[in-house]
């Protein structure tokens, strides 16, 4: 556990606006890093893509296909041994419904070196997509445990998907300010991307708020998201998917019109070489 790296993404977080982009591998997180960041976040989606797997999502339509927790942090670990910047965990659900599971998936994130991770209230089921307030508090409450015990600093995020299943901004908000008296450091609300919703949010959340862009295809800035007083910023999937894109659109085109176009915009292999060999 490298305490000074774990501390220098502690203060990243105290002003300012954090542009925290996520990677899914070794490769995407050394690009990424040689491109200046001053830390990186997983993506739990661009993983279980790289795996040739769905993201978490609801129950009923993945069957046994989710990346289960030991797999997820092996990628974690391997990317936080790669490179020499903090890196926060995308930790889904926790791993498990009881507080219990939590603290323990936030014990073995830290064990992987993480300097931070969320932990998201989404549940899976379609019938009550959140868990009740109460137990995710609690879900909250047992992560900040297991950081006081581990003794290591750690920037916990408590994310509400409120929003992004239909119950409404307000109780986004009453569910990140929640997550912040339980001993959330930052609250992550996807779903909104307008300025107008962004700015709500800074208003009634009392403490640092990260957004998502890119997944939308939303144009605000950074400079923008600055002056709305955004505290972080990550960028999700949308850089995975993103790759994808690019990777179908040459797969097509190759089956389908036997060409090779695609190869006039890559980066060249002598580049990617001194990029992995730093």
């Amino acid at each position: 556990m490298d305490t000074d790296r774990n501390q220098r993404f502690v203060d990243l977080h105290e002003d300012g606006c954090l542009l925290l982009p996520n990677a899914w591998d070794l490769g995407s997180a050394k690009i990424l890093a040689s491109a200046g960041f001053p830390a990186l976040a997983t993506t739990s989606a661009g993983i279980a893509f790289s795996l040739g797997r769905p993201d978490y999502y609801f129950h009923d339509d993945q069957g046994e296909a989710r990346v289960d927790r030991d797999t997820m942090l092996g990628r974690v670990r391997s990317i936080v041994d790669s490179l020499d910047i903090p890196v926060s965990a995308d930790l889904e659900d926790g791993y498990g419904d009881a507080p219990e599971a939590v603290a323990q998936t936030i014990a073995l994130a830290v064990g992987a070196g993480a300097a931070g991770g969320n932990i998201e209230d989404f549940t899976g089921h379609r019938a009550a997509p959140l868990y009740e307030l109460e137990l995710a508090v609690e879900r909250i409450r047992a992560a900040r445990a297991a950081l006081t015990a581990a003794d290591v600093p750690f920037v916990l995020n408590g994310r509400t998907d409120a929003v992004s299943v239909g119950a409404g901004l307000d109780e986004a908000v009453r569910r990140a300010n929640a997550y912040l008296q339980a001993g959330a450091d930052c609250t992550f609300i996807p779903g909104v991307s307008d300025p107008d919703g962004i700015a709500t949010l800074v208003r009634e959340i009392g403490g640092p708020v990260n957004v998502v862009m890119g997944l939308t295809g939303n144009q605000l800035t950074l400079a923008q998201l600055r002056d709305l007083g955004v505290r972080r910023v990550t960028v999700g999937g949308s850089m995975a998917r993103a790759m994808y894109h690019h990777l179908l659109a040459a797969a097509r085109e190759l089956a389908e019109h036997g060409t090779f176009g695609y190869a006039s915009d890559q980066i060249p292999h002598g580049t990617l070489n001194e990029t992995f060999l730093r």
